[in-house]
């Protein structure tokens, strides 16, 4: 379903494993990105009313999501911390040169979103199936639905507001990208990267 052409070596779960305070942690920046993601598409495009109504709700979404990982976090005496780079998101968003035909600029913003969510579905299914905390376990195997969901929102987003064909052929092009940088990338204990 999520057509991720490179997929994660299960073994990463045993990195996250030894670094669970830094996946915690690198994951509430997660949700708290894409909460601000959700708000970014609404201030920016606000003359879409559909899409402002399914970002209003996925902000709120992510920031629920934030909330229970924050609890997790502090459940385990450890602290938020300052915000971290994610080299991944970083990376991927490079694969879109500058455009500025506005709809397009969308459709690329979309994409870039629909492949963040997939590769976290992908990461929260591997700590959901192997992970030997039964708490965390049960907690990623929890949110991994909703990053699916997100996954189809963002794809099902950019087909509509452009030509279904190129979206597809622009979206292989951007799975195929990031199977290159995931390459270099899925050995340290963060959620993308």
């Amino acid at each position: 379903m999520l057509r991720l052409k490179l997929p994660t070596d299960p073994r990463w779960v045993n990195i996250a494993e030894k670094n669970i305070e830094e996946v915690l942690i690198d994951h509430a920046f997660c949700e708290q990105k894409a909460a601000s993601t959700a708000i970014s598409f609404i201030v920016t495009y606000p003359e879409y009313p559909d899409l402002v109504t399914e970002m209003a709700a996925l902000a709120r979404e992510e920031m629920s999501h934030f909330e229970m990982v924050h609890k997790h976090i502090l459940k385990r005496g450890f602290v938020l911390g300052r915000e971290r780079k994610d080299e991944y998101v970083g990376k991927v968003t490079k694969f879109f040169g500058q455009t500025n035909n506005r709809e397009l600029r969308l459709v690329h913003r979309l994409l870039v979103a629909a492949l963040i969510e997939a590769r976290s579905c992908e990461r929260f299914s591997l700590l959901a199936e192997y992970i030997e905390d039964q708490e965390l376990a049960k907690f990623y195997g929890s949110l991994m639905e909703s990053e699916a969901n997100h996954y189809t929102l963002f794809i099902g987003l950019a087909r509509k507001y452009g030509n279904r064909e190129e979206v597809d052929e622009l979206w292989d092009k951007l799975l195929t990208y990031e199977a290159e940088l995931m390459k270099d990338l899925g050995n340290t204990e963060h959620i993308h990267g």
